[in-house]
This record gives structure tokens, C-alpha cells and sequence, in this order.
């Protein structure tokens, strides 16, 4: 299956608007975040204008047809993931989805399973963004647990060449990237899940650059956890999701309304999974649209998106290695990588690179993308990052192309 990049476009009101004195918006961030299609916009919109009420809570009508309406985007978000719904938590993101798992794991009682000690060990890598690398080193500090990494090589893959001795015997997390936000790389996970599950570690796995690119089947990939943001896959901001298989296994971090099931002046119980993770009152429109979202992708089709991007991946990268003076960060192939491809340009600051883009009205990241980890193990203080999706076309790259040329010259 293929689709026209052309008529994906005219789906985003964005790409009608100009930037820079009438300048074409040749966006290249979307590893940032996506844009977002007039379906979604209309989902999320519509949600506030004819259905709004707090679900859970009402027994009048806007209630019901709320309730109904968040809980039909659960259902298409463990669809598209082939999960249950009942595995399905609504997070305000990403971020706050990895920060659950790791302070849940806080108030585990001791002895249970997701109990930390000293004795045992969290396992992350080198390409963590630091959404998924702060929280476990805090879990580590409460714990006393120690915290160790798998490095990256020089081409930007991960070094598992030590793959026993790192997750040993008393490893109870490994935490890791699915494709790097900076490098492109798509991680080998067969290898890491089997020796996780060895030693009775689970593996949680940040899949913000993946899931809205490729197709996701968590009983394939074998992991416990998984993470992604909606504003990264076509959907709102300020929505994010938690699968897991062990949800009813995991005790709750946050505490109030709707997460309970019997409550006295010095008790409480649970709710069974998921809500007993949804305190308070959720991100219902963000939901809805969500769930737009992931109608609109699955209506063109995963596997076509990921083809997509394969190939206009190969055209950036092939065109890239064409500029004298630039250097990719990270894999310079298509091979078992995404279409984020960061590099430096001779001695330009990406910064002012980043800016003199900008003024040709290509959207660019700049600076460490929230990895400086790994951007000290490069030998890069900051790389520019160009990063494609399914709105994206050859002539994208080709502007892009002629911006760096143009930034060379300015710079001479």
C-alpha cells in the first residue's frame, strides 16, 4: 500500500499558512512533535462543544456520552497497539507515563515484586532520553539500587556485547528506547527481552518515536511496559499512554477521585486497572482526539507509513552525505533506523544554523534533544536535527538540502 504525500497535506491546515515573508512551511521536527490533521482538531473540538462532562462521574446524558466517547478511544489505543483496554492508562504524556511506573514501583511493599533494594540492579542505555533515564536514576537514589547503562558505539548502536554482565542475576528494570529521538536507531529488543525475562527483570520501553511510525504489536514485542505521546503521532498534547500486562500487579502513585474503590477516614482500596491509575478528572477532548488520531493513521495504513519514511529516510540521508563539511550523528544507513537524522555542519553552531533554517522557512531542532548523555559520549556539545513523517516528500529534503548550502556561504 502507498499513499500521495500531496493529499496527506491538504489534511493539515498548518501546511496552508506561510512563514518567513511568504516562505512555504517545509516542516522537519516532528520527532518534536507532529502536526495534526483537521479530523483531529474537529474530534477534540467537537468533544467540548456537544459532549463535555467528567466521565465516571454523572448519571445525566453528557456524562454518559462522554464516558462513552473516552472510553471508545481506549478501546482504539489497545487496538492499535493489539492490546487489551483494560491495559490502556491515560497519562498526560510520556514523561508522566514513565514517572508512574517508576514512583509505583517506589510504593511497592516490601518484598513484592516490584520492590527495590540495594541488591538490586535498573538497567538503561546511553541513548535514554532523559524522560526515561531521570526517573530510574531517582528510583535508584530512593532505592539504593545501582543504575547501569548499555554504551553506544561510534556508529549509534548499542553495545550489548556485555549484555550477561550488565543484566545479571537481582536486575529488576531495563529501560529503554525503542528508536532513539536523536540517533534514528531502532534498538535490537529480542535479544535484551530474553535476557531481562532470564533473570525475572521486566522491560519497560520508551516508544515515543516508534509508535506513531511503524506498526506496534506489544504481545510481539514482548515487553512489560510501553510508553507513548499523542502529540508525537498526529494526536493533542497533553495526552500520553501506559501499556502494561501487570497494571493490576503495579500499586498507584497518584491518589483521589475515581482511582478508588471503597474509601474510610483511615483507609482506602483500589480500583481495578486501569483507573486505578487515572486520579482525578482525565484528559477527556485529548483523549477523543487521540483516538482520531490513530483513526487517521491506521485509515492510511501503518506499514505504508513506515515505507515511506524508510525510503525518504534513504533520500535525506544520501543527500546529506552530499554536503561537504556535514557529518551524521548516528547511523549514515537505512538499516534498522527511523527517519530522525541528526548531524553538524563544519564549524556552524547548530544553533545559528538552526536560525539561518529557519529564515529559509525549514523547520529544524537544534541542541542536546534532551540526551546529553549521549551527546557527550559523541563528542557533540549539540547536533541539528531533521526528523520526517508522512506529511514529508522529497522536496522537503531538497529544501533542506539548499538551506545548508545556503548556511555555508553565509557563514564562509
Amino acid at each position: 500500500m502507498s499513499f500521495n504525500v500531496a493529499k496527506v497535506r491538504k489534511d493539515f491546515p498548518i501546511f496552508e499558512r506561510t512563514i518567513r515573508d511568504g516562505k512555504k512551511l517545509i516542516y522537519l521536527d516532528s520527532g518534536a512533535t507532529s502536526q495534526k490533521p483537521l479530523s483531529v482538531i474537529d474530534a477534540e473540538s467537537n468533544f467540548y462543544k456537544f459532549h463535555n462532562a467528567a466521565v465516571h462521574r454523572g448519571a445525566h446524558q453528557l456524562a454518559e456520552e462522554a464516558t462513552d466517547a473516552f472510553e471508545a478511544a481506549r478501546l482504539k489505543v489497545a487496538d492499535f497497539l493489539n492490546a487489551h483496554e483494560d491495559e490502556i492508562v491515560f497519562t498526560k504524556s510520556a514523561t508522566e507515563s514513565l514517572n508512574l511506573i517508576a514512583y509505583a514501583m517506589s510504593n511497592a511493599e516490601p518484598g513484592s515484586a516490584f520492590a527495590l533494594t540495594s541488591n538490586n540492579r535498573i538497567v538503561v542505555t546511553e541513548m535514554e532520553h532523559h524522560a526515561n533515564l531521570i526517573p530510574w536514576q531517582q528510583l535508584a537514589a530512593r532505592t539504593g539500587a545501582e543504575l547501569k547503562w548499555f554504551e553506544v558505539t561510534p556508529e549509534g548502536r548499542l553495545d550489548l556485547s556485555k549484555i550477561d554482565s550488565i543484566i545479571t542475576e537481582g536486575t529488576k528494570v531495563v529501560a529503554l528506547t525503542h528508536q532513539s529521538n536523536v540517533l534514528g536507531t531502532i534498538n535490537p529488543l529480542d535479544a535484551i527481552v530474553k535476557r531481562a525475562h532470564e533473570v525475572g527483570a521486566v522491560v519497560v520501553l520508551d516508544a515515543c518515536q516508534s509508535v506513531p511510525h511503524m506498526p506496534i504489536d506489544v504481545k510481539k514485542l514482548g515487553v512489560d511496559f510501553l510508553t507513548f505521546s499523542g502529540h508525537k503521532a498526529v494526536g493533542p498534547t497533553g495526552v500520553g499512554v501506559l501499556w502494561s500486562s501487570l497494571l493490576n500487579e503495579l500499586p498507584p502513585f497518584l491518589f483521589g477521585g475515581s482511582m478508588i474503590e471503597t474509601v474510610t477516614m483511615t483507609s482506602a482500596t483500589w480500583a481495578p486497572a486501569p483507573r486505578k491509575f487515572e486520579a482525578g478528572v482525565p484528559n477527556m477532548a485529548q483523549a477523543v482526539g487521540l483516538g482520531a488520531a490513530l483513526d487517521y493513521l491506521t485509515a492510511i495504513g501503518m506499514d505504508a507509513i513506515f515505507e515511506h519514511e524508510v525510503a525518504l529516510t534513504g533520500y535525506l540521508i544520501d543527500g546529506l552525505l552530499q554536503i561537504p563539511e556535514l557529518s551524521i550523528v548516528g547511523p549514515n544507513n537505512t538499516d534498522s533506523r527511523g527517519g530522525s537524522v541528526s548531524f553538524t555542519v563544519g564549524q556552524i553552531h547548530p544553533h545559528d544554523l538552526g536560525q539561518y533554517l529557519d529564515s529559509q522557512g525549514v523547520a529544524v531542532r537544534t541542541g542536546h534533544h534532551c540526551a546529553w548523555p549521549l551527546t557527550r559520549k559523541l563528542g557533540v556539545p549539540a547536533t541539528t536535527r531533521a526528523s520526517l513523517y508522512l506529511y514529508n516528500d522529497e522536496s522537503d529534503c531538497d529544501a533542506l538540502f539548499a538551506a545548508i548550502i545556503g548556511a555555508q556561504k553565509y557563514f564562509a
